[in-house]
């Protein structure tokens, strides 16, 4: 992976994933340089300063734009919003639980895409889905010229990951050039259901599937509710295939990296191994699974592993891992592969270095490892009819 900051895997992590999703180096360039020298002190130290750092070049961006919209110029000034939104999101990723400016932040980031969406004429849409007397935000990436309803794919963030990212990664456009719809959802624990709502995370994720389905199959006569897959990268390779497994309306789903055992990953990061995907990490998954200390957050997460769970899919089932996953061991990718023992369909792709997609979910190359696994679902999704 390309590590822009030598000492400093997490702060690298936010940059790749910038430029994997349409960031430009230049403006990545003059956002990390002035913080070169912080991002030697850990993943935590400095990053208010990253984000200053990072905003100063966003808000040019999103001056600029308005100085298009003055002359008309609606498409430039909607690229514009974008890459602003994209900055804004991936320096407020990187910011402490505690942060005072967090909420506003996150505010911002959606402002912007907001503005990109309406200047640019994507079709993409925001919707509410009712969820335990509350809702959980998301965006409907519709198919373009569709000639009646269409498969449609469910996505679904990480630990730490949002809604708005997954409009960046650019799957939903690969996936509706395929002909399939994207529903990408905040799930509770992450993104605005988390940050505007406090809805929190919790082991038994069909809970949130189910309330979905039931909305899809309410409001969306435009997707075929006998064709709903499930996908969820990172934290989300727990997510979906413990949903897939008990929401049997599901009809195939993807586990773009193999959360196999989170729990158990807690306990080693406890003990000082892999890699921290965030700063401020015991601060944060406190503030996900809505935790009392850390006692509190191992007792909630305890059942967050799929041993005895991935025997009930009974769908295609697609696993993919990179093989230098610093976060998630690659080994829980067989086992996740291994036991689905009825999956009607099953797959298990590692990505290695030499192609590329060998980091965390991908994230070195996304858009092959996306390409790849949009693939796969357009294939599963014909095979069934």
């Amino acid at each position: 992976m390309y590590m822009y900051f030598p000492t400093n895997y997490v702060w690298s992590m936010s940059v790749v994933a910038t430029l994997n999703n349409g960031g430009l180096i230049d403006d990545v360039d003059k956002a990390c340089r002035p913080v070169l020298e912080a991002s030697q002190h850990g993943d935590d130290a400095g990053t208010e300063q990253l984000y200053a750092s990072w905003q100063a070049v966003a808000d040019r961006l999103a001056e600029s734009a308005e100085q298009d919209l003055a002359r008309g110029w609606r498409l430039g000034a909607g690229e514009k919003f974008y890459r602003a939104s994209l900055y804004t999101s991936q320096a407020e990723r990187l910011q402490s639980p505690r942060w005072e400016g967090r909420t506003a932040a996150y505010q911002k980031s959606m402002d912007l895409l907001a503005r990109h969406i309406e200047y640019s004429g994507v079709p993409i849409r925001r919707v509410e889905i009712p969820y335990e007397g509350s809702s959980l935000p998301g965006y409907l990436h519709a198919v373009p010229g569709a000639a009646g309803p269409v498969p449609v794919v469910v996505l679904w963030n990480g630990l730490d990951s949002t809604k708005e990212m997954m409009v960046y990664s650019g799957f939903p456009q690969l996936l509706a050039e395929r002909g399939i719809a994207t529903l990408m959802v905040d799930c509770p624990g992450a993104g605005e259901a988390l940050r505007m709502r406090d809805l929190r995370s919790r082991h038994d994720t069909e809970a949130w599937a189910s309330a979905i389905v039931d909305w899809i199959e309410a409001e969306l006569p435009e997707v075929r509710s006998d064709r709903i897959g499930l996908a969820g990268w990172s934290l989300g390779g727990y997510y979906a295939p413990r949903a897939a497994a008990f929401e049997k309306r599901i009809a195939l789903v993807v586990a773009w990296g193999a959360n196999y055992d989170w729990a158990e990953v807690q306990r080693r990061r406890l003990e000082r191994e892999g890699e921290n995907p965030v700063p401020h990490y015991w601060d944060h998954v406190q503030w996900v699974f809505g935790a009392d200390g850390m006692d509190d957050f191992f007792e909630k997460t305890k059942d967050m592993h799929l041993k005895g769970v991935l025997e009930n899919i009974t769908v295609p089932f697609l696993v993919t891992h990179g093989i230098g996953d610093r976060q998630i061991p690659v080994e829980y990718a067989h086992r996740e592969y291994q036991e689905a023992v009825n999956a009607p369909k099953r797959e298990l792709r590692i990505f290695d270095q030499e192609e590329g997609g060998a980091e965390h979910i991908g994230l070195d190359n996304m858009r092959y490892v996306a390409q790849w696994t949009a693939d796969w679902i357009a294939e599963t999704f014909a095979e069934l009819g």
